[in-house]
């Protein structure tokens, strides 16, 4: 399995984390006994963290889209989305962590109008959109979001097109790993 850890993706010209603490919040990190939805024990709010110099190496390699894609607008910094975006290094789906403070943050717009637009887009090379809230995981489709529940690293996700009354339907089915 790859190690989130040894991927390391540069922030694009001109972005910093700055103020934003929210990956300290919805990602799970034992390295510290951190679980996603609670604050890292480490995070110093607005100021970063705590331990920053000696920080684990899965927090040390990890930036947000946001912070390696320069076309990603301000409204997707995580402090004011309230959501992080990260691509799977091996499936490339991305994901969508969503601060359990504001558990509809993406529902809103522009945000949701852009997760459907990246669903439709992602389709064709069976890559997809995962909104997580802490354990609970749901795919964006073209036409409907489905719950998933929990999720894990060894689940597999597999969708089929199938044509329906008003153009095609989608059919999900989780695979839970053996």
């Amino acid at each position: 399995m790859l190690d989130p850890a040894t991927i390391v993706a540069a922030p694009a010209p001109g972005r910093a984390c700055g103020t934003c603490t929210l990956c300290c919040k919805v990602y799970d990190v034992p390295a510290v006994e951190s679980a996603a939805g609670q604050w890292c024990r480490h995070t110093r709010q607005g100021r970063g963290c705590a331990i920053h110099a000696t920080r684990p190496d899965h927090c040390r390699a990890f930036h947000c889209l946001w912070m390696t894609e320069g076309w990603l607008g301000p409204e997707w910094k995580p402090e004011r989305a309230k959501m992080v975006l990260s691509l799977d290094p091996v499936s490339r789906h991305m994901n969508v962590q969503v601060d359990p403070g504001q558990p509809n943050a993406w529902r809103r717009e522009p945000y949701y109008g852009q997760l459907k637009r990246w669903a439709v887009a992602s389709l064709p090379r069976q890559r997809h959109v995962l909104v997580h809230l802490n354990k609970s995981t749901t795919v964006v489709l073209p036409d409907r979001d489905v719950a998933l529940g929990e999720f894990g690293p060894q689940d597999r996700l597999v969708i089929r097109e199938r044509p329906g009354p008003g153009g095609l339907a989608f059919e999900v089915e989780k695979v839970r790993a053996a």
